[in-house]
Parts: C-alpha cells; sequence; structure tokens
C-alpha cells in the first residue's frame, strides 16, 4: 500500500510545481551505514513511476527533511504496515533523505487534486494542498482575482493572482498555521507564509487559465500579425496562453507595469501576524431617547491576529504595552499607525481620530454610525481591514408587511364553498420590521424619525425612508378587505401581489390565518383533519398514519393544490393513492379518468396493486406498441378510472395526453422530473388536470432545483422563476448555509407536502432486539481548556445578541463544544496528531478492541467529515487493517463497492459513515454494532443512521452506542430531550432550533463544565 505525500516549490512565477512521493509499506526497512548527516536514499519510498502511474508527471529526486531514528525515517501517521515496526528507543531527530519525486506543473496539479483517486490512501500534506485549491477555485468562482505582470528567469510573465482581502485573508492564515510539517520538508527553512502564497499564486492562475474561453480576451485580428506586437496587446494574449509568457521592449513593459500599479494594490494586503480592525459599539452613557447623541457611537481601533483572530488588542492597550506583545507581533505601535494612515484614504472621516499622540478610537453620531454601517465598512473590509459591527446589523430587519385572516367563511364566488379554494376570509394589513408588526404609535415614530436608525423596542433599527413611504401609502389605501383562500396561499408563496390585483410595494414577510387555513399554512392539517375511511370496496386496512395520508391528499384535492406524498419507501404511498381514488369514485361516480406516469417497472406494480386493493377500480395500462390512440384512445379512457403509463410513453404520446382534462395526474417517483430541462419535466407541465399528486420518497436528492421541480409541477408558480428560486434560496442556503431563506422555503413547501418516516416505531415490528448504550467518555485537560474557552467567548456574542443573530452564535457556540468533546485538532484545525487527547477516541478504541476480538462489525457515524479524516488512517494504524470511510464524495461505484464488500464480509470489518452522506438510502446489516461518535440533537437523524443495521434482514441483536461527553452540554441536552418525552415534536423540522429559544442564563448552565468532566 502507497502512502502519497506532497509539497509545493517554486523558483519563480513560471515554475510553480506540485512535487509528489510515497512511502511503500511493502519495502522493509534496511539499515545504513553512511555518516549520518548525509542525505541518503529514503529506504522504504516508493519509485516515482509507481507514483507517475496514479498522477502522471515528470520524474525526478528531492532531498527532504524527516523526522528520523539514526537507521530510517519514521513511518507517517497514515501508513498501515501489516507487521508493525518495534517503538522507537531514543528521541528522532530531522535527518536528510532523498526521495524519488513527481513533478506536477500548476495546471496539472491542480487536476490532481481536484480529482484525487478514490483507492489511494493520502497524507495530510495532500488533503491540505487539496484544500488550498478548492480554496483557489472558489475565488475564481467569486472573480476575487486580477491580472498583472511579472519577472521571471525567461522573462515577462502574464499572470493571473488572488485578491485577498477580508476573511479570505483570515482563510490564507489558516492555510499557513494549518501547514503539516511535511509540506515543509523539502524547505525546512523557508518562511511557510512564503510556500503558501507559492502555492496559491500558482493554482489560481491555472484555475482562471482553465475558465476562460481559447480564444483569448482579444477580437480576432484582422490583416497581417505586425512584427512586434505592443506589450499591452501581448499581454491580454498571454493571460489565456499556456504558459503566461511574452515579448515587449523595455519602455513599452514599464509603462504596461505603470498603468497596472493601481490594480496592483487592491487585494494585495500582505498575509501578516495581525491587521488593524475596526469595532463600531454604543458609547455606555449614551442617552438611549437622543437619536442624534453626538457622542452616542465610539469606533474603536484594535490589532487582530491573523492566526487567532479571536485575540483582539484594542488600540489603547497597544500604547501601553510592555514589551509582552512581541510574542506574536513586533513592532504593533508602527504598525498601528501605518494601517491607520492606510485607512484614512479610504474613510477621510477618520482623520479627527487621528490627530491625538496614542489614537485608539473615533466617537460618532448617529448619522455617522449609519454611514460607517452602510458605506464604509463593506470598503474597509474589501481593503483587508478587519471590521465588527453591531450584532443586529447583520439581522437586516426589513420593513414589510403581515397579512392577517380570518376563519374562512360561506362565500359568494359561484361554486364556492366553506371548505375550499374560493372561500372568503376576512383580512388585514400590517407594517412589520422583521417579524416584529409594528403599533400604531411606532409607525408614527418610524414616520417623525429624521434620522436612518431608530431605537425600536429597545433595539436599534435601519429606516430605509422610502420603503417606509411607500408601506404608509399602500396601508392608507388597501388596510384591509375580503380575499378567498387561494389569494391568501399565494400571498404566503411570497407573491407581490395584492388580492385586488394591486402590487405589494413591500415584502410579505409573515402571513397568519384562522381555522383550517391556518392549519394548512401551518402544516398541521395531515394532524388535525379527522381521518377518513375508504368505502368497503377497498379491501386494504389503512393504519392509522396512512387514514390521515388520505384525508390529507382529499383536504388538497378539495382545495385544487397539488400535493407530495414524500413518505418513506415502504410505508405505502401506493395504497393510500388508489384509497384516494377510491373514495372520490364512491362520493361522485361521474369523478374522471386519472392519468398515473410511473418508472417502467413499476407499471405492473400499480395493475396488481389495484386489482388486489381496490378491484372495482377499471385500470388500463397505456404502454407499448399495441397501445390505443386517437377516437380508440378517447373512448377507451372513458371507460377507465385509472390509466397508468410510463414516463417514456408520456414524453412520446405528449400531444395526445395534453388534449384530455384529467381529474388527476399523479408522478410516481416524481425524483425523475427533478431535471426542469428534461423532456420529461417539460411533458408533465403541459398536462391538464384538476389535482396533481407527487409521490416520491426523495423530493430533493442532491440540490434545491430538484425540488422546485418538483413543487413547480404540483402548483405551478409557487415558488416563482427558477432563476428567482435560485437567487433567494438556493444561493443561500446551499452556499453560505443561510438558516433565514431555510426556514421561510420550510413555510412556504410546509402545507403541500407531507413525509413520514420508516423510524416510525409501528411500522416495523418483526426486528431482532436493539439495545441503545450511552457510552459516557471524560474530557482531556486539553479539551477542558478549549471547552471553557469558547464557553467564554462565545457567552459574550450571545449575551449582545438577539433574534437570528443570537440564534446563529448559539449554534455555532453547539457546534464548536461539539468539536472540542470530539477532538482538539477539530477544533484546532491544525491537523495535529490525534495521540491521547481525546477522552472520546480512547473509549472508541476500547470498544472497537471488544467488537474486533469478537468478530464482529461496527457502523460509525459522525456529523463531520473532518472528524472522521482523522479517524480513519489512526484507527488503521491502530488495529492493523484498512478502515472504510463512506463521505458525500464518494463516488457511486465506489459507494455500491464498499457496501457490497462490508455485507459480503470481504471487506474491512470498521465502517466510518458520514451521518449526511451514510444516515439514508444504504442496507448495511452485516453490521450488528453502530456508533454514534458525536451527538445530532435530532433524534429521528440518528435513528434513521442506526436503521442502517437495524433494519428489515437483520437476524442479530444491534447494539447502539452514543458517545456522551461527561459534565458538558452533550450530556446536560441528553438529560433535556428524556425529559421532554415527545421526542419527535422536538424533532420534527427543526433540528437544534428549539435549543436556540433558551434563556442566556440556561444557555450559560447548559455550556458550563460540570463537576467531573475531565478524566485524570
Amino acid at each position: 500500500m502507497l502512502v502519497v505525500h506532497g509539497f509545493w516549490t517554486a523558483a519563480d512565477v513560471q515554475s510553480s510545481e506540485l512535487c509528489l512521493w510515497a512511502e511503500d509499506a511493502t519495502q522493509t526497512v534496511k539499515s545504513s551505514s553512511q555518516a549520518l548527516r548525509a542525505a541518503r536514499a529514503h529506504p522504504f519510498a516508493a519509485e516515482a513511476d509507481a507514483v507517475a502511474a496514479i498522477h502522471p508527471g515528470k520524474a525526478d529526486t528531492a532531498t527532504l527533511a524527516l523526522p528520523s531514528l539514526r537507521s530510517s525515517p519514521l513511518d507517517s501517521p497514515e501508513l498501515f504496515r501489516a507487521t508493525p515496526r518495534p517503538a522507537p528507543r531514543s528521541d528522532p531527530a530531522l535527518l536528510p533523505w532523498i526521495v524519488p519525486v513527481v513533478r506536477l506543473p500548476a495546471a496539472s496539479a491542480l487536476t490532481a487534486l481536484t480529482d484525487l483517486v478514490a483507492d489511494v490512501r493520502y497524507g495530510a500534506s495532500i488533503a491540505h494542498c487539496a484544500d488550498l485549491a478548492a480554496f483557489a477555485q472558489d475565488l475564481v468562482a467569486r472573480g476575487r482575482v486580477l491580472p498583472t505582470v511579472a519577472f521571471g528567469e525567461r522573462g515577462p510573465v502574464a499572470v493571473w493572482r488572488p485578491v485577498l482581502t477580508g476573511q479570505d485573508l483570515v482563510v490564507v492564515n489558516s492555510f499557513v498555521a494549518g501547514m503539516p510539517p511535511v509540506c515543509r520538508a523539502h524547505q525546512p527553512d523557508c518562511d511557510p507564509d512564503n510556500l503558501v502564497m507559492s502555492a496559491l499564486y500558482g493554482l489560481v492562475d491555472a484555475a482562471v487559465r482553465t475558465a476562460l474561453p481559447p480564444a483569448g480576451l482579444l477580437p480576432a485580428r484582422r490583416g497581417r500579425r505586425p512584427r512586434r506586437v505592443p506589450a499591452a496587446e501581448a499581454w491580454l494574449e498571454a493571460l489565456t496562453g499556456a504558459d503566461g509568457l511574452f515579448d515587449a521592449v523595455d519602455d513599452e513593459l514599464s509603462d504596461l507595469a505603470g498603468h497596472l500599479v493601481p490594480w496592483d494594490e487592491i487585494g494585495s494586503g500582505a498575509v501578516g501576524s495581525a491587521r488593524v480592525t475596526f469595532r463600531l459599539s454604543e458609547n455606555d452613557g449614551a442617552d438611549e431617547n437622543d437619536e442624534n447623541d453626538e457622542n452616542g457611537w465610539r469606533l474603536e481601533f484594535m490589532l487582530q491576529s491573523m492566526t487567532d483572530p479571536s485575540l483582539l488588542v484594542p488600540a489603547a492597550s497597544i500604547w501601553n504595552h510592555d514589551g509582552g506583545l512581541r510574542r506574536w507581533l513586533d513592532r504593533p505601535q508602527e504598525l498601528l499607525l501605518a494601517e491607520l494612515g492606510r485607512a484614512v484614504r479610504m474613510y477621510p472621516d477618520l482623520g479627527p481620530g487621528l490627530r491625538t499622540a496614542c489614537p485608539s478610537g473615533l466617537d460618532l453620531d448617529t448619522d455617522g454610525a449609519y454611514r460607517f454601517l452602510a458605506d464604509i465598512a463593506p470598503l474597509l473590509d474589501g481593503a483587508g481591514f478587519g471590521v465588527l459591527l453591531p450584532s443586529w446589523w447583520d439581522r437586516h430587519r426589513k420593513i414589510g408587511l403581515t397579512v392577517s385572516a380570518g376563519t374562512p367563511v360561506d362565500g359568494v364566488v359561484e361554486g364556492a364553498s366553506r371548505f375550499g379554494r374560493d372561500s372568503l376570509v376576512d383580512f388585514r394589513w400590517d407594517l412589520a420590521v422583521g417579524a416584529d408588526v409594528l403599533t400604531e404609535e411606532e409607525i408614527a415614530a418610524l414616520a417623525n424619525a429624521k434620522a436612518p436608525l431608530i431605537r425600536l423596542r429597545g433595539q436599534w433599527v435601519a429606516v430605509d425612508h422610502e420603503q417606509l413611504r411607500r408601506g404608509l401609502e399602500f396601508l392608507e389605501r388597501s388596510r384591509s378587505g375580503t380575499a378567498t383562500v387561494g389569494e391568501i396561499l399565494a400571498l404566503a408563496a411570497q407573491t407581490r401581489d395584492a388580492p385586488d390585483g394591486a402590487e405589494v410595494p413591500l415584502d410579505v414577510v409573515a402571513v397568519h390565518a384562522e381555522g383550517w387555513l391556518g392549519d394548512l399554512l401551518s402544516g398541521a392539517a395531515a394532524s388535525t383533519l379527522q381521518p377518513c375511511d375508504p368505502p368497503p370496496t377497498f379491501v386494504a386496512t389503512l393504519r392509522p398514519y396512512q387514514q390521515r395520508g388520505l384525508s390529507w391528499l382529499m383536504f388538497l384535492s378539495s382545495l385544487g393544490l397539488g400535493a407530495c406524498l414524500a413518505d418513506d419507501m415502504g410505508l405505502g404511498k401506493t395504497v393510500q393513492l388508489l384509497a384516494l381514488e377510491s373514495t372520490e369514485r364512491q362520493k361522485d361516480p361521474s369523478t374522471g379518468p386519472t392519468l398515473l406516469i410511473c418508472p417502467m417497472s413499476l407499471v405492473g406494480n400499480w395493475q396488481r396493486e389495484a386489482a388486489k386493493f381496490a378491484p372495482e377500480l377499471r385500470v388500463y395500462a397505456h404502454h407499448g406498441g399495441s397501445r390505443c390512440h386517437g377516437e380508440q384512445f378517447a373512448e377507451r379512457i372513458g371507460d377507465t378510472d385509472l390509466v397508468v403509463t410510463t414516463y417514456a410513453t408520456a414524453i412520446r404520446d405528449i400531444d395526445e395526453l395534453a388534449d384530455f382534462r384529467w381529474n388527476r395526474v399523479v408522478l410516481d417517483e416524481a425524483q425523475a422530473v427533478k431535471n426542469r430541462l428534461s423532456r420529461g419535466a417539460k411533458a408533465v407541465r403541459r398536462l391538464d388536470a384538476g389535482h396533481r399528486v407527487a409521490l416520491t420518497g426523495t423530493p430533493m436528492e442532491n440540490r434545491l432545483a430538484e425540488l422546485w421541480s418538483v413543487i413547480d409541477f404540483l402548483n405551478p408558480g409557487l415558488l416563482g422563476s427558477p432563476e428567482l428560486f435560485r437567487t433567494r434560496y438556493a444561493i443561500p442556503i446551499e452556499r453560505y448555509g443561510h438558516t433565514e431563506p431555510a426556514e421561510r422555503l420550510r413555510a412556504i413547501t410546509r402545507p403541500y407536502l407531507l413525509r413520514r418516516l420508516k423510524t416510525d416505531p409501528t411500522i416495523i415490528d418483526d426486528l431482532p432486539e436493539k439495545v441503545e448504550i450511552k457510552q459516557y467518555c471524560r474530557l482531556t485537560a486539553e479539551q477542558a481548556s478549549l471547552y471553557k474557552a469558547v464557553v467564554d467567548d462565545m457567552m459574550d456574542k450571545i449575551e449582545s445578541a438577539d433574534g437570528i443573530s443570537r440564534r446563529g452564535n448559539v449554534l455555532a457556540a453547539m457546534a464548536k463544544l461539539k468539536q472540542v468533546c470530539n477532538h482538539p485538532a477539530q477544533l484546532l484545525h491544525d491537523r495535529s496528531p490525534m495521540g491521547v487527547r481525546s477522552g472520546k477516541v480512547i473509549r472508541l478504541e476500547e470498544i472497537l478492541d471488544e467488537i474486533l476480538a469478537e468478530g464482529d462489525r461496527v457502523l460509525c457515524f459522525t456529523q463531520y467529515t473532518e472528524f472522521a479524516e482523522m479517524l480513519v488512517p489512526h484507527l488503521a494504524a491502530r488495529f492493523g487493517q484498512d478502515v472504510a470511510y463512506l463521505h458525500g464524495g464518494t463516488p457511486k461505484k465506489r459507494r455500491d463497492e464498499m457496501v457490497e464488500q462490508f455485507q459480503s464480509g470481504s471487506g474491512p470489518s470498521v465502517f466510518i459513515l458520514s451521518l449526511k452522506a451514510g444516515g439514508t438510502g444504504l442496507n448495511l446489516t452485516a453490521a450488528n454494532h453502530v456508533v454514534h461518535l458525536d451527538r445530532w440533537w435530532n433524534p429521528a437523524v440518528e435513528n434513521q443512521a442506526t436503521d442502517r443495521a437495524f433494519r428489515i434482514g437483520q437476524k442479530r441483536k444491534v447494539q447502539v452506542r452514543k458517545f456522551i461527553c461527561t459534565g458538558t452540554l452533550e450530556e446536560k441536552i441528553d438529560d433535556m430531550i428524556e425529559d421532554k418525552k415527545a421526542l419527535a415534536e422536538l424533532a420534527v423540522g427543526d433540528g437544534e432550533g428549539w435549543l436556540t429559544e433558551l434563556s442566556t442564563r440556561e444557555l450559560r448552565t447548559l455550556f458550563a463544565l460540570s463537576e467531573g468532566a475531565v478524566g485524570e
């Protein structure tokens, strides 16, 4: 087995290369009698040909300084030997060793690091380089690059460089701090900053050239090419060339470089040990009733450590320091003054704060504070300065409108009823800031405010007076009225049209309703509706949850609203749909035919199930060469209740199928239309039906766009256009992980989507015993120290925040504390050795010793891929065998192979899975042990992962161990969940959200370490 390592080297801008080398566990370690300080051939390094077979490149050799004994280098932590080497008897030292390497230029390195080979074991250095490559590609995707000219050994070079400002500078410093020592083995005396920047420049340049069109940046030249191309034109051509080299005379080259100077100053902030940070806060003595208090705000100057962003030193402490700061920063006073001088060019109003011998801050009035928040802070952040703003500013509490609707009443619309889409409701508009509905007094205060910031209910709010004016004018015209249920539902879906057709000038931030309409909007309709019994002709006995599903489907059908029945596989979506068809036809025999579209493999299943459970239904399978067309088809469906066809047939016959008005169109395995641009998705949208139903266990498999496609088929226009949906939901949720748009999307889709899981204990009752064990672990001293530091830091942020910002800080604190409980290296992201630094890892090794000694197999789940990637090589070396690892990036073919090997007994006995990638859709009954390494506060998610082993086909008792660190928030929240006794209610949809509503006092108690948390 090979373990591949790498390091980056660059003589100049043209020769950035990634050098790969490997250890070979099959080669024996031989002693050497050569002089200790002379470079010798590495005794178990793989030949360059073996490495080139994995990643092709140019063979060469390099001398590396590696931890060694007298006879040989030490094995890397990732190397596994069938026969472990004896423990060293002396301390290792850095000694030079010659290794065969394969050199990859930047473009080839980018390709290799982006597509690592699945079956190869890579060292920490490759993981570091791969993360750096991903960061380079992200910079390019965000347009954070600029062209420049550099000078190499072979002449001028057109180069694309990264633009590093704000948080990107912090990221680069994390790469410097987290660089594995083996990355510096080739140049142990080189500054790690230079190594990281050299690699980043090469990767960014390669990524841009890959993304640019091959035609280049200039239009095609007309006529003959001149003998000497102007320097600027040659430079532009070279920006898309293979190596960036170009020719230019010295004068033109100097002129070009001079014109590029303004660009070169953008985002070229040095990756140093500290940066100036500006913190805006209210003065303690400010008058809460005076909106324009001249001394109401304070802009404080600080220095922030780039290696530890939580370390902030106020300017006053810098002027009075006694030399202690020099442990991490040389000449802090000079740095502060120099950077303040740079900042004043972008923010001239900073000048008065610098007219003292020891500048430490600047007092601002409310207008000045708003200008800093709205205009200056983004400029400073983009220039590489740190900016710390009040927590309420991040919430962006905008002015919006809310709608309050009453209970639907008997309507006057023709055909309307008390229970339907056309039922009438009284409604009222109100003005709101964020989620807070404003009183008349508060609206008057906002209208009379002259400053852009106003204090509302004890909190500062940024007021857009133009939005306020439009909102007030709208309320004067349309304060209340009457609308149909359908119009209220449209408002809940974030449309901008009022019931009377007028455009709503502001966002509708909330819709509140009473009665069954309120139940529908809240998603409670399925549980509040009276369960419905199918007719006697329906011979199946429905379970209670299936009766509720039938009632929900009939309810939405009566409203003319599409429904997505997203029950887990095996919970009877087929039987619920057949019950719906039977019930409706028993009530109204004249009900028209239903068109059901499914994969070809399920046509026979639908025919058999209908004949078995609903024999009175007349079923016609429309597929194959002998299917009906024209008048024959029209006659046939006139005598049919259920027409079953395939997606392929529907595409071919769509012109004919779209000519009919169907009672209902049903898509089985509706994920088949998840791509809105596919022929199938386009075809089904043409069908005309009174009701639409989607049956799928996976309404969204990979991207939110798939959910849009399914929901848009059910209720066209509900989620807006694809472009609007992508901007409003997909990008904020998928790319940035924002919770507010996710909650809003869930609120919009909740009325039309019903999902039940197989984890319901009333579903399956023929499984063997499942024994759940809470495995308590103690923190090490290092873990306890980090835990306390996180609590102290995060509680300060939580206490000074509220609303969404507070919830975000609570969740961030919980995530950090859970990482500490796993292992210190996971929180620090320093890729340091596992060792005996974690109580959980120590206990895991003890448990695995027992499991493997019995010849059993085990699944280990963690929600953190970083923790899993640390465990795999550690456990492999500890137990002398390979460890399987499945995560979200595992290719499907490899995933299937791993599962097959594990089930057959030929694969590793220890299977580590990320909770997200391995928690669903797998059958791993060969395991009779499950270990949850870190708790997920939604018990349904944990149970779903456990069900990979505890499912139909399992014949042995399953032992489930849930690791809990004693005295930490893990133990305390576990106690709270046990006390609640209603785990399902806590779990549904909210995950950890219910914890964020605890008071600050309760959170402090929750987070604090208890006695007995730390082991010996």
